[in-house]
């Protein structure tokens, strides 16, 4: 079974003495579970893992219950250290309460239980993370998967991650487009609005931040006002209300609205925003197309691979801690920037979905960027760019 990065880091921390509760957080569906499964099976250490998948989520008591639990075994088996693993934590209330108690009880009492938590909502994981346990946990990030990873674990080709994006669970229905569809749709995107955001979150008008997911997915790679959203969109709201449901989809690593890039963070924040799936997965899912007419089609096709780039990068970007963002003035534009501390690089992606366009140039002379090129046509190879590390360039 193929084993991602974060094997190897989490499998590391687990042998050093105990300090940190382990955090492992990402979407639903790139591999968190299989991960921890993959590390019990190789650990040493005697383990209990449990889900709160189906426990009420008023239930104040299972977390204690089920640390107790864990303390018995080890006290039982007159074990050294032991591990607890406790997967969708967030779904319960005061979930971060519960553990903190539980955690500072053990290190009060000289108790060598360590912990991993596990959650696919990042929205809850961040507030309690953020909250409760400042200063008690280490974040290993899981983000959707790279082309790398989805090439050698299921020999996806270029194209079709372009295409069909990286969900490891939707690689093997890549020859039956209707069947993919319907996978990601409803063991994808369903859930992950529904459970994971409208169960968590206190969304008011659960219909608008739908229709708002569904129509940023169709128009990836495009630059899209929230007043021209809002025509767009059947259920009343208000620009503040649409700004907001956008952040949430982003903090899900569903959806994001780029800003543009500016010196000024005030003319970043007012700025229209360009909408960017995080998986281009979610952007084919949601439109009604096929791969072949979308591969023949050169405009169609731009998007997509725009889409792609923009995913790579939005995905490694928690990692290494930069920003994205995009430029245009006038008729120049530069699809995108990434800015880390004082650095910025300048990306454009060409697919012959345009023509002439010196956006590169004119970013050049008045930004002064560390660095700046192409993605595609007459540039960087689009293949070899979605296997580069951005560590690399920064």
């Amino acid at each position: 079974m193929y084993k991602r990065s974060q094997f190897n880091e989490l499998k590391s921390r687990l042998s050093e003495a105990r300090d940190k509760i382990q955090t492992i957080s990402g979407p639903r569906q790139v591999g968190k579970s299989t991960l921890i499964k993959q590390v019990l099976q190789e650990t040493d250490i005697p383990y209990l893992s449990v889900t709160a998948d189906n426990v009420p989520k008023t239930d104040n008591f299972w977390i204690s219950e089920t640390w107790a639990s864990a303390r018995a075994r080890m006290k039982a088996a007159k074990a050294p250290e032991f591990l607890l693993v406790i997967d969708e934590v967030h779904k319960l209330n005061n979930w971060s309460e519960a553990v903190k108690k539980e955690w500072d009880e053990d290190t009060r009492n000289d108790i060598n239980m360590k912990v991993v938590i596990l959650g696919s909502s990042r929205l809850l994981l961040k507030d309690g993370l953020t909250e409760s346990l400042a200063g008690r946990f280490e974040l290993i990030g899981m983000p959707h998967w790279s082309y790398n990873e989805m090439r050698e674990a299921f020999g996806i080709d270029l194209e079709q991650f372009i295409y069909f994006g990286a969900y490891p669970g939707g690689a093997k229905y890549v020859h039956d487009e209707r069947r993919w569809r319907k996978y990601i749709k409803d063991s994808i995107i369903a859930p992950a609005i529904e459970r994971d955001i409208l169960t968590t979150k206190t969304i008011y008008k659960p219909a608008l931040m739908r229709q708002l997911f569904d129509l940023g997915c169709m128009y990836s790679g495009k630059e899209l006002s929230l007043n021209k959203m809002l025509g767009q969109l059947q259920d009343v709201g208000n620009v503040t209300t649409l700004a907001n449901y956008l952040n949430t989809l982003d903090e899900a690593r569903l959806l994001c609205g780029l800003q543009k890039y500016a010196r000024d963070e005030a003319r970043k924040y007012n700025s229209v925003p360009k909408l960017m799936v995080y998986n281009t997965a979610l952007l084919t899912a949601q439109t009604n197309t096929t791969f072949r007419r979308t591969f023949t089609t050169p405009n169609l096709w731009g998007r997509w691979v725009e889409s792609a780039v923009g995913a790579h990068l939005l995905n490694q970007a928690d990692e290494y801690d930069y920003k994205l963002y995009y430029w245009r003035e006038n008729s120049d534009e530069v699809d995108f920037i990434v800015e880390s501390g004082e650095q910025q690089i300048a990306i454009e992606v060409k697919s012959g979905r345009r023509g002439a366009n010196n956006g590169l140039k004119v970013f050049s002379e008045k930004f002064h960027p560390q660095q700046s090129f192409v993605v595609g046509t007459d540039g960087v190879p689009v293949e070899d760019f979605l296997s580069w590390n951005m560590e690399n360039l920064l």
